[in-house]
């Protein structure tokens, strides 16, 4: 009988290090493999277990069942306790490796900053109108607020109204239109933005438009879930700024408006604040209202630029050399500065109404002190600042230079409130402070005397005051 083949020494050590290694090998894979089921298990448990969480509550308030038998009859209720308290556990240990490796999830970082802009119990819901009108910043200062993202931010809603329904100025008309503008104010400021679609031309079918008035301008409109896949092939006249979206749909866009814990509002077509007693006393609405002003000066100049064509009279006066503007060009300048200062003087006078929800601000003031100014703002509002919002101020309140449009809020601030001195001929200057000087006098802007103290910069036509807020 033949002998069996023997193997060297060497070689039977070398097999046995081979097979040694296969079996840690196998060991790893299988440890790696284990990892990533949990990992998958974690999240399926996570989804169940928050859905069986909901199930008493949702049950008893349907059936006026007690949740305990109900569960009884599908799981044991101390099991899914048990199962619970050793998901979070896991959870837990899984995330103290995570963060030792230094890799945060990033659909948990995800999670949590959207529980922080989520509503809290128990924290009142505030509603803020920036009231304010054309050309004095208010694009700027709405930024304030479409920058925090717990707020539901519109701009300039109350532009559809003003296109879709003709009013005549002054008299029984103006409140009229008063009273249209404050019904949908607020019916908007309790999240019915259907209200809107009435005005919105071409009408939106099944709650959809593409022509909502400067929707890039709400960060709200533009955000999940709001923000629909695109369309192609479909024109969107006012659409987002940063991102391709969809149609608007008014239904997701008021479902938005409910979930954030603030509503906030830009309109410069409220002039009366009397009419905005109802919305003040309404015990829905913690009503705070900020109305912005800016020396009638500046406003008239910014005017002439971004209206160009409605102040051809104004032009033609300047280039002519006229003696004497038309009057009614007079009286409408005088109108419109009339009603702001008795709104103001309205506001400061406290009435019980209003005690407490008026803040009045300057313009030039924002733009020397813009971060000031907005933690001021905040607190009257009763609204936390977040760092997201001081972030935007010092990004777009240090410009180089000023973007071109004419709707920036990109700005060198503590350049610009001043620029309409050194363009403006004093002739026009002499205009508006004759026809606003009760007005100018109120909110501290200074009479220009002469054609070189309206041009020099060491002669300050801005007087110091304090915060024109009620507490």
């Amino acid at each position: 009988m033949e002998k069996g083949f023997s193997l060297p020494q060497d070689c039977r050590d070398f097999m046995h290090s081979l097979r040694m290694r296969g079996k840690y090998a196998l060991f790893l894979a299988f440890v790696v493999i284990v990892f990533v089921f949990i990992e998958k298990e974690n999240k399926i448990i996570s989804r169940v277990s928050d859905k069986l969480k909901q199930i008493p509550q949702t049950l008893a308030d349907a059936n006026s069942t007690d949740p305990a038998l109900v569960l009884a009859e599908n799981a044991s209720l101390l099991s899914l306790t048990e199962l619970d308290s050793a998901f979070s556990q896991l959870q837990s240990r899984l995330r103290n490796v995570s963060l030792q490796l230094g890799v945060e999830p990033a659909a948990e970082a995800a999670r949590e900053e959207k529980e922080a802009e989520a509503p809290q119990p128990g924290r009142p819901r505030r509603h803020v109108l920036l009231m304010a009108t054309t050309r004095t910043g208010s694009s700027f200062v709405g930024e304030f607020f479409n920058q925090q993202g717990n707020i539901f931010y519109l701009f300039e809603p109350l532009w559809h109204i003003e296109r879709t329904v003709a009013f005549e100025s002054g008299g029984a008309s103006a409140a009229a239109s008063a009273l249209v503008y404050r019904d949908v104010l607020k019916q908007l400021f309790l999240c019915d933005l259907y209200v809107l679609e009435h005005f919105i031309t071409p009408l939106p079918e099944d709650h959809l438009t593409h022509f909502m008035f400067r929707r890039g301008s709400s960060r709200s409109l533009c955000e999940d879930p709001v923000c629909t896949p695109f369309v192609k092939k479909v024109f969107e006249k006012y659409h987002c700024k940063n991102r391709r979206c969809g149609p608007l749909n008014v239904t997701l866009a008021a479902e938005a408006c409910r979930r954030k814990e603030h509503m906030a509002l830009k309109a410069v077509r409220i002039r009366q604040l009397e009419f905005l007693q109802p919305l003040a006393e309404d015990p829905r609405l913690d009503l705070r209202v900020i109305q912005l002003v800016r020396d009638p000066r500046a406003v008239l100049a910014s005017r002439m630029v971004a209206f160009a064509g409605k102040y051809e009279t104004w032009k033609k006066w300047l280039a002519e050399g006229e003696d004497r503007l038309r009057e009614e060009e007079v009286q409408r300048l005088r109108g419109n500065c009339e009603s702001i200062r008795l709104s103001a003087e309205l506001g400061l006078q406290q009435p019980p109404w209003l005690r407490g929800r008026y803040m009045l601000v300057r313009y030039e003031d924002v733009a020397r002190r813009p971060l000031q100014k907005a933690r001021e703002m905040y607190r009257f509002a009763g609204i936390p600042l977040t760092p997201q919002v001081e972030d935007w101020i010092q990004k777009n309140t240090q410009a180089v230079r000023d973007s071109s449009g004419i709707y920036s809020t990109q700005k060198n601030s503590s350049e610009q409130f001043e620029k309409w001195r050194f363009s403006m001929p004093f002739k026009l200057a002499q205009v508006v402070q004759a026809a606003c000087g009760p007005a100018m006098h109120l909110f501290g802007y200074k009479l220009a005397r002469d054609a070189a103290s309206l041009t020099n910069r060491s002669v300050s036509l801005l007087e110091e005051r304090g915060t024109f807020w009620v507490t």
